[in-house]
C-alpha cells in the first residue's frame, strides 16, 4: 500500500476544520460533511458523491468493511491521510470506531431532479428534528423499496454525519431532497400522487388503503404531527394497543412502507401469468400380442 502522509496532531489545520464539520453552521458555510464509518464511506463513493479527503487509522481498521477500503485506497483519486489513535479519538464521533472519517461534498437535488420510476412511491417527513430517526427513516426506506424520500421542512439537514451514520450510509443512495412543505404538497398533486398522511387520531386504519397506484406517504414529528399543509389529504392510523398513543416516527414509517411493499408484491404475483399443468401421462404396459 502506497504510503500516505501521517497526521500526528489533533491540532492540525486539517483535523480541526474536519472537526469543525460536526456543526451544521459549519457544513452549510463549507458545503461539506463529514462520512464515519468504512461501509458508508464505499457507499458514498460507489454512488458518485465526491468524497475530497479521507483520514484512517490502520490500528482501528478491524471490520471487514475497513479491511476492503484499506486494500482499496491506492485507486481513490482524493486526498488521503495516515492518522494516530489520538487524532482519530478527535475526528471520530460517539463509540462506533470503524478507522474511517471522510470529508464529503453533499449532492444538492431539487424536487424536479428527482427520478422515479413509472409507479412511484415516495415517503415525505416533514418537520424531523432527530438525526438518527431520519437516518432510521432512510433504512427503511431502503429496505423496503421506497423511491425516493423528501424532507418537508426540514429541522436538521439531510447530510448531517448522524443522518448519513443512521442511515448506514443509504442516503448516498436513496433519491432524496428537501424543500417547504407547501412546494412537496404542490409538486406532489401535479405529479399526481395519492397523498396518505399519519394521523393519530385518524378513522382509517393504514391496511385499509391502495398503495399500488402512485403513492406519497407523509409523515410528521411524534409531538406535533404533520402540518394544516395536509390537512385534506387521505389520513390513516396504526392502531395502538397499550397505554402509548403512536409510534416513534421511524418505527411508523416502516410500518407503512412495508405494508405499501407487502399490497406491491402481491399485486406483482397475482398478475403474473398461472402456469398451465400438462396432464399427466401414465405409461401403459406393453403387453405384447399375448402370444408370449
Amino acid at each position: 500500500m502506497t504510503q500516505f502522509p501521517v497526521i500526528t496532531s489533533p491540532r492540525n489545520e486539517k483535523i480541526r476544520a474536519a472537526v469543525k464539520l460536526r456543526r451544521r453552521k459549519h457544513r452549510g458555510r463549507r458545503g461539506r460533511t463529514l462520512v464515519d464509518g468504512a461501509r458508508e464511506l464505499i457507499r458514498a463513493v460507489g454512488s458518485g458523491i465526491r468524497v475530497e479527503e479521507i483520514y484512517f487509522c490502520p490500528s482501528l481498521c478491524s471490520t471487514t468493511e475497513s479491511r476492503r477500503l484499506l486494500a482499496q485506497l491506492d485507486e481513490l483519486e482524493m486526498s488521503i491521510y495516515e492518522v494516530t489513535e489520538g487524532v482519530f479519538e478527535k475526528l471520530s464521533y460517539g463509540e462506533r470506531t470503524e478507522g474511517f472519517v471522510g470529508v464529503a461534498i453533499p449532492p444538492e437535488v431539487e424536487l424536479d431532479d428527482l427520478v422515479l420510476p413509472e409507479n412511484p412511491l415516495v415517503a415525505v417527513v416533514e418537520g424531523i428534528e432527530k438525526p438518527g430517526n431520519l437516518g432510521a427513516i432512510l433504512r427503511s426506506a431502503d429496505g423496503a423499496g421506497i423511491s425516493a424520500v423528501i424532507l418537508a421542512d426540514q429541522k436538521t439537514d439531510l447530510f448531517n454525519p448522524n443522518v448519513i451514520r443512521a442511515s448506514l450510509g443509504t442516503v448516498f443512495t436513496m433519491p432524496v431532497c428537501a424543500a417547504p412543505s407547501k412546494e412537496v404538497f404542490n409538486w406532489l398533486k401535479v405529479q399526481g400522487f395519492q397523498i396518505i398522511g399519519a394521523v393519530v387520531d385518524a378513522v382509517a386504519c393504514y391496511t385499509i388503503m391502495d398503495y399500488k397506484i402512485p403513492t406519497a406517504l407523509v409523515l410528521g414529528t411524534e409531538a406535533t404531527g404533520i402540518s394544516s399543509v395536509w390537512k385534506d389529504v387521505n389520513a390513516v392510523r396504526i392502531p395502538m394497543q397499550g397505554v402509548a398513543d403512536s409510534l416513534n416516527v421511524a418505527a411508523s414509517a416502516a410500518v407503512l412502507f412495508y405494508e405499501s411493499q407487502r399490497q406491491r408484491l402481491s399485486k406483482q404475483q397475482t398478475s403474473q401469468p398461472s402456469r398451465t399443468t400438462a396432464p399427466v401421462v401414465v405409461p401403459q404396459p406393453d403387453w405384447g400380442n399375448g402370444n408370449s
